[in-house]
């Protein structure tokens, strides 16, 4: 049977082109939008041509998605799903049956990656010293060497417990941290140590390394507040890979400030871009990079590998990878 995919994703060239021949292989026709979008952070926009589509792929609005009841499986191309994540959405999905799903497998390695790269870096204090080249290039071995430190055998607070979470665990493994994951409700299946996000507090004295992965929901919101910053371990490190909702950016620069949080890598940050006067571009001790944890030179050609990947699965009537609905 053909399907119609309709599509508003924008692809680079060379996975655009692997996007329209492996759907020409398939069978499939493809209705592009001529609105197109590019990042989770862009919504997408009403589509007449939505209404002729057996599937969505991309950002599809869902208010327009509700509107369409030929729709069978709607293919989010991003981790974030927000826009999506309302008791309307899923309600109207599910008593017409159709699938959503996401592609967070498609970035869960990169930001794990991007994570662990931090973590290594402030526990080697790499960060003072690539300073150090560009300044004053002092050599100070004797101060140095007895205050770096090394990740092994370290305690890592993993606030959320989805596949970046999971991926970043796998990648601790040779470290042999005791790693200790914080979740709305644990599920027992997870392999590691959880807590409920009720009983924060009781793992923050104990972290050394808290990495943040929450989602942006009601109920994550300012997750990591004064209070929370207060809770740590003195000096602990700070890194947020989820959401910049998820952080009070004011309650972490004071914390520190006072050094209550030994330093900070944030690759989510809120409002995006940052402005460049803002206090976390002058504070030494915090580190940012453009929400481009989830990058990766080959990011489009796997999210349509991903993509037709779980089209298969589809036309075989087999489970999807990363549904959420």
């Amino acid at each position: 049977m053909s399907l119609t995919v309709w599509a508003n994703h924008e692809l680079r060239p060379g996975a655009r082109e692997l996007f329209y021949d492996s759907l020409a292989r398939l069978g499939c026709r493809v209705l592009q939008s001529a609105k197109s979008s590019r990042s989770v952070l862009t919504p997408g926009e009403p589509d007449p041509l939505l209404a002729e589509a057996d599937i969505a792929y991309g950002q599809p609005d869902p208010v327009d998605v509700m509107r369409h009841p030929r729709l069978r499986w709607v293919a989010v191309s991003t981790a974030g799903y927000t826009r999506y994540d309302r008791d309307d959405f899923r309600q109207a999905m599910r008593s017409r049956g159709t699938l959503v799903s996401n592609a967070s497998s498609v970035f869960a390695n990169p930001c794990a990656e991007h994570a662990l790269a931090m973590m290594l870096c402030f526990s080697r204090e790499l960060p003072g010293y690539i300073l150090n080249k560009a300044g004053a290039r002092a050599w100070n071995y004797a101060e140095g060497r007895y205050t770096i430190q090394t990740l092994t055998g370290k305690t890592v607070v993993l606030l959320g417990y989805g596949a970046i979470a999971k991926r970043l665990t796998e990648l601790l493994a040779p470290f042999r941290c005791r790693i200790i994951g914080v979740r709305r409700a644990p599920r027992g299946d997870e392999g590691i140590e959880m807590v409920r996000e009720a009983d924060v507090a009781t793992v923050l004295p104990l972290a050394d390394h808290v990495v943040n992965c929450l989602p942006d929901a009601a109920g994550t919101r300012h997750f990591c507040n004064e209070r929370f910053f207060g809770a740590l371990r003195r000096g602990a490190y700070f890194y947020n890979i989820g959401r910049g909702s998820t952080v009070d950016q004011l309650a972490l620069l004071l914390a520190l400030q006072s050094r209550q949080v030994g330093a900070a890598f944030l690759d989510a940050l809120d409002p995006e871009p940052l402005p460049p006067e803002h206090a976390l571009w002058n504070e030494p001790h915090c580190h940012l990079t453009p929400h481009l944890a989830g990058g990766h030179r080959e990011q489009d050609e796997n999210l349509v590998r991903h993509f037709t990947d779980n089209l298969g699965r589809f036309l075989r009537q087999e489970p999807l990878v990363d549904r959420i609905v």
